[in-house]
């Protein structure tokens, strides 16, 4: 039996600019490390081979610390199969890139023997006895070519097992555009018993239904919400020639992302009950009205998720959408019948802008005073409370 680990789109050095600055930089270090999880379950499966099928890097020329921290990575590893590297449509093999051989992260990898980058049209490889691997980079950002078909056909009389491996898109997702286009039917037409390919973020076999497994691993971390199956490597058991390969998915991801509307504080309550919350990127849309009492509340859920300067977050990163969190104007039972007559009347006048001033704007602003005016007298009593 052949082994083999599966792996595609690392996506090291992706920026997420839509998140705060700390969140940024967990997001992109957190990249790293499912890598360095990878490399680990590559030794633990006692696999003959690591194949990366592109876009391992999210540019062709990352900064420094993105290629170096994957060279320093596997040189820690120092008892791995041969790791197979391939330059994907946004990390292609060009003259400027870090698959160059002028590099400095092809001149450390270079040095590492297990370590193979993929860099001519015609790579091949002798994985075991009767086991050969077949590979292609990306040459540019964009291209119509099939590198699957570019990929040498079986001789007759061969009866080795032939594994490919290349990056480019499939023709099985409606209106998703083809950018290095794979043939359905490649892995059959070149005589391979596997094709191991990478772009598209989500775990798919893309042909259940042929000889040949045509496999995206997916991407092994998230990259946005609306990705789906993602977290991800491709563990691959191949037995003979003719007989169709096992293909298991094993999750290696170390955030789960997850967004909801919620249209009530049970709602926002709820997300604190999700499981290993530490490890979650969330996105909340709050869509409910509350009172001033209640936006207390919502305001304690918050900061429960988000952290403080002396109180760790329970969530990992979280982003929150209040412009429909409305608050409805604060009735007189919500305040103390104690408050000195001053108060009171500020109550009542702020009450009847809430409710019947012209603008939207100064109906908001008098809501939201009353909002805070509630919350500076809760703070008060509750340090009379501690004093007495």
């Amino acid at each position: 039996m052949l082994r083999l680990l599966h792996t595609a789109d690392w996506h090291l050095g992706k920026r997420f600019p839509s998140f705060p600055e700390k969140a940024q930089t967990d997001l992109m270090r957190s990249r790293l490390d499912v890598v360095d999880k990878i490399l680990d379950l590559a030794l633990r499966h006692r696999v003959h081979a690591v194949l990366c099928a592109g876009d391992l890097f999210d540019e062709p020329s990352p900064k420094p610390e993105w290629w170096g921290g994957l060279a320093s990575l596997l040189a820690r590893h120092t008892s791995m199969p041969p790791v197979f590297l391939v330059p994907g449509n946004h990390d292609p093999l060009m003259k400027e890139s870090v698959w160059a051989k002028g590099h400095a992260f092809r001149a450390q990898v270079d040095q590492l023997p297990w370590v193979h980058v993929v860099d001519r049209d015609d790579f091949s490889f002798p994985l075991a006895e009767g086991a050969q691997l077949f590979a292609a980079p990306c040459r540019s950002k964009a291209g119509t070519n099939d590198l699957a078909l570019g990929l040498p056909a079986r001789p007759p009389g061969d009866t080795g097992l032939r594994i490919g491996c290349v990056h480019g898109s499939t023709f099985d997702l409606p209106g998703c555009a083809t950018n290095f286009p794979i043939q359905r039917e490649a892995g059959v037409l070149r005589g391979l018993d596997y094709l191991a390919i990478g772009d598209t973020h989500a775990f798919r076999d893309v042909t259940p239904d042929l000889s040949v497994p045509t496999v995206y691993p997916g991407a092994p971390d998230q990259t946005a919400f609306d990705e789906k199956d993602t977290g991800n490597v491709a563990i691959v058991a191949l037995y003979a020639h003719g007989r169709r390969p096992t293909v298991r998915a094993e999750r290696v991801a170390y955030w789960r992302w997850h967004e909801a509307i919620c249209r009530s504080i049970e709602d926002l309550q709820a997300v604190l009950a999700i499981p290993d919350l530490e490890r979650h990127v969330l996105r909340l849309k709050l869509d409910f009205a509350v009172s001033v009492a209640e936006e207390s509340e919502v305001e304690r859920i918050l900061t429960e998720l988000t952290g403080t300067a002396a109180a760790h977050p329970r969530a990992g990163v979280v982003t929150v959408d209040r412009t429909r969190l409305r608050l409805v104007a604060a009735t007189a039972e919500a305040f103390d019948g104690d408050l000195p007559p001053v108060l009171q009347d500020t109550v009542a006048r702020l009450r009847r802008l809430a409710e019947v001033a012209e603008g939207e704007a100064e109906r908001a602003t008098a809501g939201r005073a009353l909002a805070h005016l509630y919350k500076l007298l809760q703070e008060v009593d509750q340090a009379a409370g501690e004093a007495s």
